[in-house]
Formats: structure tokens, sequence, C-alpha cells
């Protein structure tokens, strides 16, 4: 059984949560201190608000425990705040910096602008608007932008896939998470 993890400080962690359980062989836990996060084979950074939940990682010594974790081998999966968290390059003082990718915040505009695709729902998402290196797979493009990109242990996308009913994306982060050593 792998222990996946949902940092559960501010936004969709409770949607994140209840898609994992419906994926065999997975026992989802909430993360909301640095010892929570022993013995996960990966944590999801929801969505929800990027400078809020940044602020809070900060607040419960969470930013560095996570970079240690993630640099061990632990996988990560960011969801649109998400995204803009694991970014090394980024428009927010906020970000782990773990990933090679440069990221627009709110870049497809305002709450009213939020669309859906068939994979999930964009809501004040950012843009993934360029790799920064060739680690860096690009594994979804909507309407030619980048919406999903892995790279080693970590993935990240600009939308919500937890608001849909395809489990498609959870399964395949979980498939490459690892038991901790």
């Amino acid at each position: 059984m792998k222990r996946i993890g949902i940092l559960a400080l501010q936004g969709n962690f409770i949607e994140h949560f209840n898609v994992l359980k419906k994926i065999s062989g997975i026992e989802p836990v909430y993360v909301k201190n640095k010892e929570d996060l022993k013995n996960l084979s990966g944590l999801i950074l929801p969505g929800g608000e990027s400078t809020s939940i940044g602020k809070l990682l900060i607040k419960y010594k969470l930013d560095k425990a996570i970079k240690s974790h993630v640099k061990k081998g632990m996988g990560i999966f960011g969801t649109c705040a998400g995204c803009i968290l694991l970014a090394k390059k980024v428009d927010s003082p906020y970000s782990l910096k773990l990933m090679d990718i440069e990221v627009v915040r709110n870049a497809y505009g305002r709450q009213l602008d939020s669309f859906s695709s068939p994979f999930g729902l964009f809501i004040r998402a950012p843009k993934i608007i360029k790799t920064l290196s060739r680690e860096v797979k690009i594994l979804k493009k909507y309407k030619g932008e980048i919406v999903m990109v892995q790279q080693k242990n970590m993935l990240a996308g600009t939308f919500h896939p937890e608001l849909t009913d395809n489990l498609k994306i959870h399964r395949y982060f979980t498939r490459f998470c690892r038991p901790p050593a």
C-alpha cells in the first residue's frame, strides 16, 4: 500500500483525498506538518491560493522538509497553485523552486474566465510558459499551451484534475511514486 499525502493547509485537498481513495493500493493522508511527511511515497500540492499556501509552508517549516523529501526521491504533484509552488521561475516569492519550469500566475484571467477541458478545470489557472531544461517532459498541451509536465519524480499541471471523474492523471502520478527507503 502506497501512502500518498495531500498538503492540507488551504485549497482543494479534500477533493484530491477523495480521488485517491478510489485508486486501489493507495492510502491517502493529510499533511499538515513536517512529521506527516514521514513514510510517504508521494505528496500532492493542491490548487488553491499559492501565496497563502506558500506563507503557510514557511510558517509550519514544511518548505525545507518537502524539498528534502523530494530530493531524496519522494514523488510530488502540483496542481494549479501547486504548479506555481514547484516552479523555479515564477512571479511569486513563495516557490519551492524544484522544477525547471517558468510559470505565470493567473495567466488565463480572473475567476469569470475559468473553463473546462476533457482532463480538468482551469480556474484562475497559471500558464507554464517554458521549460528550463531538457529534463522536463511536456506531457500535455491544450490549445497550444503547455498544461502538464514531468521532471523525474515531479509532476505539475496548471489545471484541476481532482474536480472531474477522470482518475487517469492521479493514477499516473501514483504509479511513479516509490515507497520510502
